[in-house]
């Protein structure tokens, strides 16, 4: 089984780059090459590629208005947007996944020679790719992982501590898919939203902050790229910044955030654990995680040290998201207390925290 691909770039350099990564892989084969959004539409019944690798910025049509007129005809196509790491190529990468893109890679930068960089495009868009067309990956899931067995509320092993009757903080972990996941759930909370909301989405540097600017236009809570040092109270939604991990520390009596360079985990840096972990460590089981769409299997371990300190820990289900790696090693891993569909987790989040704000608001004044 393999994967057609179309290559849609200008720049005859990245054509050739391409060209040479993609058909170097046996489970990859190039339906064609377009240099520009215009020849790629009038293409696309031709050659029935099973994705398409979209330049942003092409002369005569360009990539958000090739996308625009792409999913008019082909709205299940799996689109992946090709955009270079500047302001202008953020901001485009944000807005062409509101418009239907399924993901974006960005292009090598100034990597000193012609193997790095294709040794980048094998690394960020093979992956991707073999994702979005559902072909196998290289290494199989774990043995432990195999096969699924879904039991709502089931456990690997006993938890540590009963499960929390208050939530303190809600933390959102997503990668491929998640950008349009979260523009569906956090419009739903209201501004008297009870608890903080912290998210790990895998992005680069500037994107961060291109996506924390989208889903604050959109959302009744702020909603800003977070910066070390500022305390975590309700109202506010953070996003970790590309490149950094993000973490909640206890001082005192309130929680502040923190940011740092450490190695990667799971290749990830924002990564979804290294939060989680520190959730754990600082509220303990007082939390809501919630693990939406994504390739790999970041948040598992975090997920694992929340369980065991009582907290909830729910997943997006497979028929709703564009990848279920995150979601899916949870779920087999019987850690998730709920397995739900993206159309209802926001108003889940929702009733849940307010139900158990009232329930403590009650218990305080008995």
């Amino acid at each position: 089984m393999s994967a057609r691909i179309l290559i849609v770039d200008d720049s005859v350099v990245i054509r050739q780059l391409l060209r040479e990564v993609l058909t170097a892989d046996p489970g990859l084969e190039i339906a064609g090459v377009a240099a520009n959004g215009r020849i790629a539409l009038a293409m696309l019944d031709q050659v029935s590629p099973d994705l398409v690798t979209l330049d942003v910025e092409m002369p005569e049509l360009d990539g958000l208005e090739t996308l625009q007129q792409l999913r008019r005809t082909h709205p299940r196509l799996p689109v992946i947007m090709f955009s270079t790491v500047t302001e202008r190529g953020a901001r485009a990468s944000i807005e062409s996944l509101a418009l239907g893109a399924s993901d974006y890679v960005t292009k090598p930068a100034n990597v000193g020679s012609v193997a790095l960089a294709k040794e980048r495009i094998r690394e960020q868009l093979i992956p991707k790719i073999k994702a979005l067309c559902k072909l196998p990956a290289e290494a199989p899931p774990p043995p432990s992982l195999s096969p699924l067995r879904l039991r709502p509320s089931a456990l690997t092993g006993p938890r540590q501590q009963p499960r929390s009757s208050a939530i303190e903080l809600v933390a959102i972990g997503c990668s491929t898919g998640g950008p349009n996941a979260l523009a569906e759930i956090l419009p739903q909370l209201p501004r008297d939203f009870a608890v903080p909301l912290l998210i790990v989405q895998h992005m680069p540097p500037i994107f961060t902050r291109f996506l924390a600017q989208r889903l604050d236009s959109m959302c009744a809570l702020r909603v800003r790229e977070a910066v070390a040092g500022e305390a975590v109270q309700p109202g506010t939604i953070w996003i970790a910044p590309g490149d950094f991990h993000l973490k909640v520390v206890r001082s005192m009596t309130e929680l502040l955030l923190a940011t740092e360079q450490s190695a990667a985990e799971n290749s990830c840096r924002p990564s979804v654990d290294v939060l989680f972990r520190s959730i754990a460590g600082a509220c303990g089981g007082n939390v809501l995680a919630v693990v939406l769409t994504g390739m790999g299997q970041d948040g598992l371990r975090g997920c694992k040290e929340l369980s065991q300190s009582g907290a909830r820990i729910w997943v997006q289900d497979e028929a709703s998201s564009v990848v279920w790696g995150m979601p899916g090693f949870i779920a087999r891993e019987q850690i998730a207390d709920r397995i739900l569909p993206l159309s209802e987790i926001g108003a889940e989040i929702t009733r849940n925290v307010a139900a158990l704000a009232k329930s403590k608001a009650q218990r305080q004044q008995a």
